[in-house]
């Protein structure tokens, strides 16, 4: 599981891009370089990383759920996912 810090920074993060979106998309439709360059680093969507709503967990996320894939075995097993269910045996 992730570090509880990892997964307030990455929250932390994603606030800051939606803060700055207009203000980025501005800048970069005018070509002020110069401009974004003095936005935070955090303000850019790139600093952005997929991680498991539940874990934390970055690798082996799937979009579609949100979650990572251990999770979503987990949820599926239960029957939590609609629609999803084992696929042999």
């Amino acid at each position: 599981m992730a570090r509880e810090s990892w997964k307030q920074r990455q929250l932390k993060r994603e606030k800051t891009v939606a803060k700055y979106a207009a203000k980025r998309k501005e800048l970069k439709e005018k070509g002020d370089y110069e401009g974004l360059a003095l936005l935070p680093r955090d303000a850019s969507p790139t600093r952005l990383k997929n991680r498991c709503s539940i874990t934390g967990r970055a690798h082996g996320f799937y979009r579609q759920f949100g979650v990572s894939r251990i999770v979503l075995r987990e949820m599926a097993h239960k029957g939590l996912i609609p629609g999803v269910r084992k696929g042999s045996g």
